[in-house]
């Protein structure tokens, strides 16, 4: 039905050989056929031998040529047949016919009823009138190859309603799963495109920066974003003291009781009130155009100008939002070129907010590599990350800038120090220091406790002696004479506090130290305040810068003791000592004190060992000094009573069984103590230190011995560590053998 219809129809817009247009319609109406009603069936030549039924139910003839059983080819049709055939174009000869008309004439092939309102005709007119003739077979010979179609040979049975339902049915299920499957496709895409994707949402950089306030300014200090302690005032950035403090230099010091800001250099202190533009170095006044020190309320503000007046720092301001970067730290830096435009994010993945945009050719700080990304830090103060394919390989560089930094220089005896402390306690005790000095071999300094601050307002109180400071002189020994915070007037962490925290109190007791210094001639001042909190600590430190200025106007020794390192200790600030004392001096002793819970050595191998390390980490060799014990101490054990054990409930004491209770020997007196036990003496290869323990009744008794045989161990680690001296307490404690052994590692 289908080719029938093909064969008898020709389409109106294509064009028909002579006419390329679209061709009219016929005005004869002779020449236009009109099927009325019912569709002609096909007539059936003699030599058909079968039928087909098309897919509308209408039966369709299948010929077969004479002598040949097999299905004959489509006829063509030719223009003595009566109907126009449909022509193919070719390139050189224009339209050509597809297929010839049989001679013979036959049933007419459907056409659209013209009489249909609004139908018009479906194919080109014929030019001559009456029936149409049906095709002619054609020998396979005939028919064209690319024309030939194989059918099958029976007849087709026509589709049922059922079967034409089930189809239709067949293919709206086809319809709606393959819908379906999209459907699942779209939205799988769009998860994975969601997934997937890189995000385009901005960070919130208020938040990023941790801004809350109008006009507060974010402060990055080399690879640290810091609380936006800072402000932009009259076009200059200030920082907030407790972040210069803390991450620009400790050397700036704020005293908010006074409101004023100091500098300490080598030979000068600066100082800088508040509101003002004027600033004093020593006694000499310089200005600024700029206020360099503001406060809002208790909060002092310093001028980063300033700042880098005397710190070797550089800085840039950024707007939207307000921030400061600062780099403090210079050398060698990781560093990467863009290669290719590229977003730094918060966190490393596509997904996470963008912070800011790169281009390429800009460089970044390489802080951390990881699988995929770099942890990088922008020059204008950004800390993100960038996928690792926008940048090139990493590399070293080095970042400098020049600047003058002050030189702090020191006094540095030509010989290694061989110090003893004397425990001087009374004016009458100076008298005998020719014989105590006399007991010595190899004694090169002296140090009497003749100082000690008297009250919190700064005033001391003072036993020295220029006699004692000539006799000493004679034998070549020279006076570093100690100041203390305790074992007289002041005792206790909270008056030395009060006494380091008020400028003009450090001031008053600086300058009563140096007048009596001078007075008494004395080579040296040594410092052994014990009773400094962590609290106290900037200013403890500060009244050792402003004491090493004094010291060095007037070619004083400037030394200080201090605890071995812990945690606990880390205030005194050790690494700022090594830049403005001549001498750190370690006070390798008091491993276990008087008030300790637990009974052990005074100063153990590992202990003094331990000390000598962590110091050598802050200050220089040639200036650390080993402290070493004449003393030890007799330790008590006695299990606790039930009285006891339910006072010390709740305490830190609640977890010791035992009573603990120690007394303080020198070298000469310990040793008569274990031979009066009756005692046997053994060497504790751990402590290096030969040990004894006895009991008497329910008490237990142990001790530690310091001797010639103890103290070598520490001597040697003086050496192999290359240190400037060695220092004990304290004189009158030791034997006689112990001099002629120090005298082996010092000289």
């Amino acid at each position: 039905m289908e080719d029938n219809e093909k064969i008898g129809r020709t389409n109106s817009n294509k064009p028909t050989p002579g006419n390329f247009g679209n061709p009219k319609p016929s005005q004869d109406p002779a020449s236009r056929r009109r099927v009325s009603g019912q569709r002609p069936v096909r007539r059936v030549s003699e030599q058909e031998s079968g039928k087909r039924v098309s897919q509308d139910g209408e039966e369709t003839v299948r010929r077969r040529m004479p002598g040949n059983t097999g299905a004959l080819p489509r006829r063509r049709m030719t223009e003595g047949d009566g109907l126009t055939p449909r022509r193919r174009v070719s390139e050189e000869t224009g339209p050509v016919p597809r297929r010839r008309m049989p001679e013979k004439t036959g049933s007419v092939p459907r056409r659209r009823s013209s009489d249909e309102p609004g139908s018009a005709p479906r194919r080109r007119n014929i030019e001559e009138t009456g029936p149409m003739p049906r095709r002619r077979s054609l020998d396979e010979s005939e028919r064209p190859a690319r024309n030939r179609r194989r059918r099958p040979s029976g007849p087709r049975r026509p589709v049922s309603r059922q079967q034409a339902k089930r189809r239709r049915k067949r293919m709206l299920i086809l319809k709606v799963s393959l819908f379906i499957i999209l459907v699942i496709a779209a939205v799988a895409g769009a998860f994975l495109w969601k997934k997937y994707s890189p995000s385009k949402e901005k960070a919130d950089l208020k938040k990023y920066y941790g801004i809350e306030q109008k006009g507060q300014l974010a402060i990055i200090v080399n690879n640290e974003i810091l609380e936006p302690h800072g402000m932009i005032s009259e076009s200059k950035a200030y920082v907030q003291y407790e972040t210069v403090r803390d991450y620009i230099s400790n050397r700036f010091y704020w005293d908010p009781n006074e409101s004023k800001l100091l500098y300490t250099l080598p030979k000068d202190i600066v100082s800088v009130e508040v509101g003002s533009k004027d600033y004093m170095v020593s006694n000499d006044k310089n200005n600024e155009d700029y206020v360099i020190l503001k406060t809002e309320g208790s909060t002092a503000y310093i001028a980063l100008d300033f700042i880098q007046k005397y710190v070797n720092i550089d800085y840039e301001v950024y707007d939207d939002p307000g921030r400061v970067s600062i780099t403090t730290e210079w050398g060698e830096k990781s560093i990467a070129a863009v290669k290719k435009d590229a977003k730094v994010r918060y966190r490393g993945g596509v997904k996470s907010p963008i912070l800011t945009e790169i281009e390429k050719k800009d460089e970044v700080f390489v802080l951390e590599e990881e699988e995929n990304w770099e942890k990088v830090r922008t020059k204008d103060g950004y800390i993100g990350y960038v996928q690792k394919s926008a940048l090139k390989k990493t590399e070293k560089k080095k970042i400098t800038r020049e600047f003058d930094e002050p030189e702090y220089t020191s006094i540095s005896e030509d010989h290694t120090i061989n110090l003893v402390w004397h425990n001087v306690t009374n004016r009458e005790a100076n008298n005998n220091v020719l014989d105590k000095i006399a007991e010595t071999k190899g004694l090169t300094t002296i140090a009497p406790t003749w100082y000690h601050v008297k009250n919190t307002d700064g005033d001391l109180e003072s036993i020295s002696s220029s006699d004692y400071v000539e006799k000493a002189r004679q034998l070549k020994v020279d006076v570093w004479a100690t100041v203390r915070d305790f074992d007289g007037g002041i005792n206790s962490q909270k008056e030395t506090y009060e006494l380091l925290s008020s400028t003009s109190k450090r001031e008053k007791l600086i300058n009563q130290l140096m007048a009596d210094a001078l007075q008494t001639n004395i080579a040296g001042i040594n410092v052994d305040f014990e009773k400094v909190s962590e609290e106290c600590g900037e200013h403890y430190i500060q009244f050792i810068r402003e004491l090493s200025i004094k010291c060095r106007q007037s070619a004083l020794v400037l030394s200080v003791d201090n605890y071995v390192p812990k945690d606990y200790n880390k205030q005194y600030n050790r690494k700022e000592q090594g830049v403005f004392a001549d001498y750190v001096i370690i006070m390798g002793y008091d491993e276990h004190f008087g008030g300790s819970p637990v009974a052990g050595s005074v100063a153990s191998y590992n202990f003094v060992k331990e000390g000598i390390e962590e110091t050598l980490k802050e200050v220089p060799a040639e200036k650390v000094i080993n402290g070493i014990p004449f003393f030890t101490r007799l330790w008590r054990e006695k299990p606790k009573t039930q009285e006891q054990l339910a006072k010390d409930k709740g305490t830190e004491a609640e977890q010791y069984s035992t009573e603990v209770k120690s007394e303080s020997y020198g070298m000469a007196r310990a040793k008569e103590k274990v031979s009066e036990a009756g005692a046997e003496i053994t060497w504790d290869e751990e402590t290096q230190q030969n040990f004894a323990t006895w009991t008497d009744g329910d008490t237990t008794y142990k001790i530690w011995l310091e001797d010639v045989k103890s103290l070598e161990p520490k001597l040697k680690l003086m050496k192999e560590y290359k240190l400037a001296g060695s220092a004990a307490w304290a004189l009158g404690q030791e034997t006689s053998d112990v001099w002629p052994l120090i005298q082996q590692y010092v000289n």
